[in-house]
């Protein structure tokens, strides 16, 4: 096949214990997935249908010791989540059948320009600008599924400086990982490469340059990085 222009290169996350890589398609992420941080944005937590939002698979890059503070905002957000990694496509996917379509799970943050989101909000407009830019969405690695056993609790945390910020578990995730994937099928294929950042717990806050951000799900590993 021959391109009028090179193709762009896909970004990637690395695998746990592994030389392997997996290749990032889309991320879809789930909007106010947790009751207590569904209050805390001045909603209602009922278990009504989810919505989605997307980044593009560019914003994702395996975290390092550094990340860069976005253009354009002075109130920028924290958000730790449960990363879900996907290993086949499939249409339709029934709630039961879903976790077999799943590689593995990890941290991640979708880094959020609250300002931009805000102004967008209150003009009735997509927010997608205040989610989405360069490596607005740092992951730590794969950790594959084991044994088959998906991931249905286990505390989620997040620190700026040493001080908790941010802390709930996964057994609190208004609509689970399978229904998730389920719902997403039904709208559209879902792919192998894509992922699906499934919502942050309570306490989301500003960080400014120099902060240290660490977080991590219980049987899932740490992640760090300090905000340059």
């Amino acid at each position: 096949m021959d391109f009028i222009i090179d193709p762009p290169i896909r970004s990637f996350v690395s695998i746990v214990d592994s030389t392997r890589y997996f290749p990032v398609n889309r991320v879809f992420c789930v909007g106010r997935n947790y009751a207590e941080h569904a209050r805390e944005m001045g909603h209602d937590p009922n278990r009504e249908p989810p919505f989605f939002f997307m980044k593009p698979g560019d914003a994702v890059h395996d975290i390092s010791d550094t990340w860069p503070y976005p253009p354009q905002t002075d109130n920028l957000h924290y958000e730790c989540e449960m990363v879900v990694y996907i290993s086949k496509s499939g249409k339709n996917i029934e709630v039961d059948d879903a976790n077999g379509y799943i590689l593995g799970y990890g941290v991640g943050l979708d880094m959020t320009r609250r300002d931009l989101q805000g102004q967008a909000k209150k003009m009735g407009r997509p927010w997608e600008w205040g989610k989405v830019f360069d490596c607005s969405a740092p992951c730590g690695p794969v950790h594959l599924l084991a044994g088959g056993n998906p991931v249905v609790s286990g505390k989620i945390w997040l620190k700026v400086n040493g001080e908790l910020k941010q802390t709930g578990d996964i057994s609190e995730l208004i609509w689970s990982v399978p229904e998730v994937i389920s719902i997403i099928s039904q709208s559209m294929t879902l792919k192998a490469g894509d992922i699906i950042m499934t919502g942050t717990p309570a306490g989301v806050g500003p960080v400014v340059r120099g902060d240290k951000i660490t977080a991590g799900i219980e049987g899932l590993g740490d992640i760090e990085t300090i905000v340059v």
